[in-house]
């Protein structure tokens, strides 16, 4: 098929080019036909055996939708050959927009498109980088043990007024001019004191409540609360204290061992196994806090645009998995629609450093080795009962590996980042540490 084809200037975006095209009406006519008399081969139609429709009936049956798959395929092959003529990578699907005022010989359309950017890695020797350094001690493995013991909290009946740190079961409802309000009305629920699941003046008037005690309160909500009817309204609540009842920890004994997976109970046991989950957990996160300060060195020393179609495809991607995690937690999608364009900064960061760690690590082959991989694969099973099957699942389909794989790539790239920039050490807090969501 014979087209013309016209590459214009870049628009604003250093990224998007355009083709015109032009296609001949003639041999679009004749690939309809040839489509349409291979259609009139097999068609089935009422009154007419099969392969016997006339030709006449099959084309406006069939017409329309013949030559709209003829013109897709011709624009289609058309920018493809221009593609490759050009050797551009093109990222996403192009725009195709039929042009006006053709002759009637041809078929004119411009493809609308944007290309991968030419990524040259900056200097990273001239970026400084933190690393944070914290060495596990008996006061860390404390610390964790005292949060186990939190997290295995009991309750048991106060007996005195409500404290900050007690539980209070309660029944409730809130009513606005005297009229109940949808959202305002509770059974049985049970409420830390001070533990913030409550508006601040709700909570505090829990404080004092005994066991079956009413008590009756006026409340102000927020004016940017997410009930837009309640929002800066004044409203009344009503409260009854159901129970009434304090924390209590378990005793550092041989049950809490044994409630931790300590077998025999033995509390030597217990602390050394929690002393190597958390030098596991703080390596982690000492890990991630420098990747993240290596992957922000990359990102200054390489300021790149990005395909606006790549982002776009992230930021669906993350809403998606956003949505499909609210769900699983129990969430209504639609109460609470999900949308990409809250997404888009950390697409566009995903994105780029997408594409600079690709040429990062073919430039400086960075690739992970069969024994780094193992190595990681390693670290994953040394959590599990069985190590031994946990590695032989993982290799007995290479897909699985894959996970692995990126790990080992980015571990290497952060090697090689460190190796270059200016790498200075300071110490950190174990609480800031493990109070940091990286």
């Amino acid at each position: 098929m014979q087209t013309e084809t016209q590459e214009r200037g870049a628009a604003a975006n250093s990224l998007e080019r355009r083709f015109d095209m032009t296609v001949p009406v003639a041999q679009i006519d004749k690939e309809v036909e040839q489509r349409l008399r291979q259609i009139s081969k097999t068609v089935k139609m009422a009154g007419f055996r099969p392969g016997k429709v006339p030709f006449k009936i099959v084309a406006q049956q069939y017409g329309d939708q013949a030559r709209s798959e003829v013109i897709g395929a011709a624009v289609e092959r058309a920018f493809g050959a221009k593609v490759r003529e050009q050797n551009l990578r093109v990222a996403g699907y192009p725009r195709i927009e039929p042009k006006t005022g053709d002759d009637g010989a041809a078929l004119a359309f411009s493809a609308v498109f944007e290309v991968y950017p030419d990524i040259v890695i900056g200097d990273v020797a001239s970026r400084s980088v933190e690393k944070p350094l914290l060495e596990v001690t008996d006061t860390e493995v404390d610390k964790t043990i005292e949060v186990l013991r939190k997290q295995r909290t009991t309750y048991v009946a106060a007996g005195r007024p409500a404290e900050k740190g007690d539980r209070v079961v309660i029944d409730f409802v809130g009513r606005k001019d005297g009229e109940e309000f949808q959202g305002g009305k509770g059974a049985d629920f049970a409420v830390q004191v001070g533990g913030g699941q409550m508006l601040p003046e709700f909570d505090a008037a829990l404080e004092g409540l005994t066991d079956g005690a009413t008590k009756t309160f006026d409340l102000t909500f927020p004016a940017d609360y997410h009930a837009k009817d309640l929002a800066g309204q004044k409203v009344q609540f009503e409260v009854v204290a159901k129970k009434v009842e304090a924390p209590k920890l378990p005793e550092l004994d041989a049950a809490f061992a044994m409630s931790l997976g300590v077998k025999d109970g033995d509390l030597a046991a217990m602390r050394k196994e929690v002393r190597s989950n958390l030098e596991r957990e703080v390596k982690k996160r000492l890990q991630a806090k420098i990747k993240n300060q290596v992957m922000d060195a990359l990102l200054a020393a390489t300021p790149i645009d990005v395909p606006a179609a790549l982002i776009d495809a992230e930021s669906r991607q993350m809403a998606d998995a956003a949505l499909k995690d609210f769900e699983q937690r129990g969430g209504n999608a639609r109460n609470m629609p999900i949308e990409p364009s809250w997404f888009t900064a950390q697409a566009t960061r995903r994105v780029k450093l997408g594409l600079i760690l690709a040429e990062l690590v073919k430039a400086k082959d960075l690739h992970g080795k069969p024994e780094q991989v193992r190595g990681i694969v390693d670290d994953f099973a040394e959590t599990f009962e069985d190590p031994k099957e946990v590695v032989r699942w993982y290799y007995s389909q290479p897909q699985r590996l894959a996970d692995a794989e990126a790990l080992v790539m980015e571990n290497n790239v952060v090697d090689w980042v460190l190796s270059q920039a200016k790498v200075t050490e300071k110490a950190i807090a174990f609480d800031e540490l493990m109070g940091d969501a990286a």
